[in-house]
């Protein structure tokens, strides 16, 4: 449908003079609401309406007639707004609109060709209803700027922003590939070394884009791109935050921005104080997604989702999926700690985990906030539970994890072994 002419109307329904009224009849006869003679008489007495001096629109006369009911007419009008925004796109200068590549709740994407470097591209169209409204245009042009000071072969490059015809749109590098999304469509878990190598690559863009003091803010599978030859691309910067941007930090404070499946405790809570750590809970609830085979926290509603993220235990992925190795068991619970003072300080250290658990080495990073763990536990008599395996204080009110009955062995073991040993020295 989005290769063929905006204004091409089907079924024999003559082309009207305004844009819309034509898109919306086109669509009420595709969908089967009204039949294509329905339609004409409607149209034809409209005609007759307006010629009196009256104004009035085909969508308004077809639900007074009875022919479509308020809550259809909401649908088909998000669906002209679709429509109509190809007309648009087709004149942005410099670039050839090839086909749809999709569309979320803030703008639509279309595939293209850049006439000048004769490439492909993806030029992203912010819908007409909210260019009307000067904080999401204000944001979709953030977005840019933030992409634009992103410079990385795992990072989707931006290309240009600009207006064309009260239309805003955002040209950037095209991905031929799928997303990690696309890879969780069935249900199953994605396997253990593709979800560390896809992990690691994410972890890689996310130590650049803090590096250039950002915050992205809304890690999850669809931001994450897979190209024909296996890179990985972190996409879309709609929700990035510069830090030490005091001031939108301030005007955004108690409000929850990100994806409920995979948004921080702490973005949650609307707190000001958001940094790096909050990408890394992200992309942990996202390698927990893939190597589960399911979100870490569901819920009926997103509330119930957010709650859980605040205040549930997180079942640990090995014991979801049994196969997988312990060492990133380890990594994903350190990256979904509920405290960011418990998980990685930084990607660096993250990256420094996933790279020794692809060389089946333990991870060293992960293994030191259990150690702290444990220590924490062996002093104040309590059991910290911060994730599945271990945090928030619960004085006895479940047993010890596996890992911390092992670690209490292991320094049983040595305390031992040095008793034995002075021992000896003394004897």
């Amino acid at each position: 449908m989005w290769l063929e002419s905006s204004v091409t109307v089907p079924y024999g329904i003559e082309l009207m003079s305004d844009f819309e009224d034509s898109q919306f009849a086109r669509l009420v006869v595709e969908r089967k609401l009204c039949t294509p003679n329905e339609v004409g008489l409607v149209r034809a007495e409209l005609k007759t309406i307006n010629k009196n001096g009256k104004s009035q629109s085909l969508k308004d006369l077809l639900t007074e007639r009875g022919f479509i009911t308020p809550s259809q007419v909401t649908r088909l009008n998000m669906a002209v707004d679709e429509d109509s925004m190809y007309r648009p796109a087709q004149q942005i200068p410099g670039f050839q609109i090839l086909s749809k590549l999709g569309q979320g709740a803030m703008a639509v994407v279309f595939k293209a060709k850049q006439l000048s470097l004769d490439r492909l591209v993806a030029i992203k169209v912010l819908p007409k209803r909210l260019s009307e409204n000067q904080e999401f245009v204000d944001r979709f042009y953030q977005e840019g700027r933030a992409a634009a000071r992103l410079n990385h072969p795992n990072i989707v490059q931006a290309f240009d922003v600009g207006e064309s015809g009260g239309y805003h749109y955002f040209v950037m590098e095209y991905i031929d590939g799928k997303t990690v999304y696309d890879l969780l469509s069935d249900g199953t878990p994605v396997d253990e070394s593709e979800a560390v190598r896809v992990t690691l690559q994410a972890a890689i863009a996310l130590e650049h884009a803090h590096a250039q003091k950002l915050i992205h803010r809304d890690v999850k599978p669809k931001n994450l791109m897979i190209t024909q030859s296996g890179t990985v691309k972190l996409a879309d910067m709609g929700l990035a935050r510069e830090m030490g941007d005091y001031a939108t930090a301030a005007a955004e404070a108690g409000r929850a921005y990100g994806t409920p499946y995979y948004i921080s405790p702490e973005q949650i809570r609307g707190e000001i104080n958001i940094d790096p750590r909050a990408d890394i809970y992200g992309l942990g609830a996202t390698f927990y997604h893939m190597v589960a085979g399911k979100v870490p926290f569901d819920g009926t509603t997103p509330s119930a989702v957010m709650h859980k993220h605040l205040k549930e235990p997180l079942i640990p992925a090995d014991h979801l999926n049994k196969s997988l190795s312990a060492g990133v068991g380890e990594i994903i619970e350190v990256m979904m700690a509920k405290d960011p003072a418990d998980r990685y300080s930084s990607c660096t250290e993250l990256i420094a985990d996933l790279e020794a658990v692809t060389r089946l080495e333990p991870p060293l990073q992960a293994r030191k906030k259990y150690d702290h763990a444990l220590l924490q536990d062996l002093a104040t008599g309590t059991r910290v539970v911060q994730t599945g395996r271990g945090t928030t204080a619960t004085d006895g009110q479940t047993g010890p994890s596996t890992l911390t009955i092992i670690m209490g062995i292991v320094i049983a073991l040595s305390l031992l072994g040095n008793a034995v040993l002075i021992a000896i020295l003394l004897s």
